[in-house]
């Protein structure tokens, strides 16, 4: 387990509490997505949770799990046990749309992780299917329970800020060069890969937006084809927004970032993780005063309290924070920055 694995496994048992209910039942089809092994150890973290065993196919996945004691299940095997409520598809990316739409099939809860198509017909069958089925659909955006971006939400929502007209948000990585042709098989490259997880808080605030510009470049000195450095220019009728995403920078996580800015006040979110933020408002509203306000936040823990909202569903204690309409907005929206929208903006 590496350092970032065991922080977000420390984060999220501090806020464990087991329920006086049966666990529910959780596996995972597939094991080689760079957000697995996080997800495992948040799942093992929560005590409401009980991991019943993993589908991956790579002989080292395979090798590690049977070193943490977790059961290696077949596709069917994992597909049809009546111990496994909820199925997290963590495969290759080229895999997500066939993977969700076989668990969905299959009658199981699905948290599918980012992203979940690479084009809209595919996304748009699994969340039929899965409404028509009544069955729990979440994609894996790591920042949709952030406390920054969750409060900056807020404060635009209830209008503390006026009227929204700017929202900008970036997201970028320096991307081990081996790991370049995996994202190249996308002709949106790092939007695609990285980007959603900006434009999903940016889509779910603002709406539809009536244009999407996508400039996806290739700058990096590298004989590959990955669009390494990439721009979407998004227009509401009020308003605009600037998503950027790029591989190219050193210490980049230190410089994501998530900012509304309104007639009334500004909101930042600067960097995301570990999170920290300040609001500028020109009179008092809500819980803060006029002029800079620097926020802090509790530890932010990766996945944890997303599975918990996934419990919460299955549970029937409580409705998803994001809906069936909401996810496909959002994937409409990614695959119109990543250039690879195929139906009319």
């Amino acid at each position: 387990m590496d350092r970032r694995t065991f922080l977000i496994a420390s984060a999220a048992a501090v806020t464990a509490q087991a329920s006086d209910k049966p666990a529910v039942g959780i596996g995972f089809l597939g094991g080689v997505h760079s957000h697995f092994e996080g997800k495992l150890a948040a799942a093992q973290s929560i005590p409401d949770l009980r991991i019943v065993g993993v589908c991956e196919r790579d002989p080292k996945v395979q090798d590690t799990l049977k070193k943490q004691g977790v059961a290696l299940l077949s596709r069917d095997q994992l597909l049809s046990h009546p111990e496994i409520q909820v199925i997290a598809v963590e495969s290759a990316v080229r895999d997500h749309a066939a993977d969700g739409l076989a668990v969905v099939k299959a009658g199981k809860h699905l948290h599918l992780e980012k992203a979940p198509a690479d084009n809209m017909a595919a996304f748009r069958r699994i969340v039929d299917l899965a409404r028509e089925k009544k069955l729990r659909l979440q994609t894996g955006y790591i920042f949709r329970r952030h406390p920054g971006i969750s409060r900056a939400i807020e404060a635009s929502r209830k209008g503390w800020l006026g009227e929204v007209f700017m929202v900008r948000a970036s997201i970028g990585n320096q991307l081990a060069a081996n790991r370049r042709p995996e994202w190249a098989e996308f002709a949106g490259g790092v939007m695609y890969e990285l980007g959603g997880h900006v434009i999903d808080p940016v889509i779910r605030l603002m709406g539809r937006p009536r244009s999407i510009t996508p400039i996806l470049r290739k700058d990096g000195p590298f004989s590959d084809t990955l669009k390494d450095n990439c721009v979407a220019l998004l227009e509401w009728e009020k308003a605009t927004g600037i998503i950027q995403s790029a591989t190219l920078q050193p210490g980049a996580t230190r410089y994501r970032n998530f900012e509304l800015i309104g007639t009334h006040g500004t909101f930042i979110v600067n960097p995301l993780e570990p999170g920290a933020a300040v609001i500028d408002l020109e009179k008092p509203a809500g819980p803060y005063i006029a002029g800079q306000q620097k926020l802090s936040f509790q530890p932010f823990a990766r996945y944890a309290d997303d599975l918990r909202d996934m419990v919460a569903a299955v549970r029937g204690e409580a409705e998803l924070p994001v809906s069936y309409d909401e996810d496909l907005m959002v994937h409409e929206a990614l695959l119109r920055c990543s250039g690879m929208y195929e139906g009319k903006a």
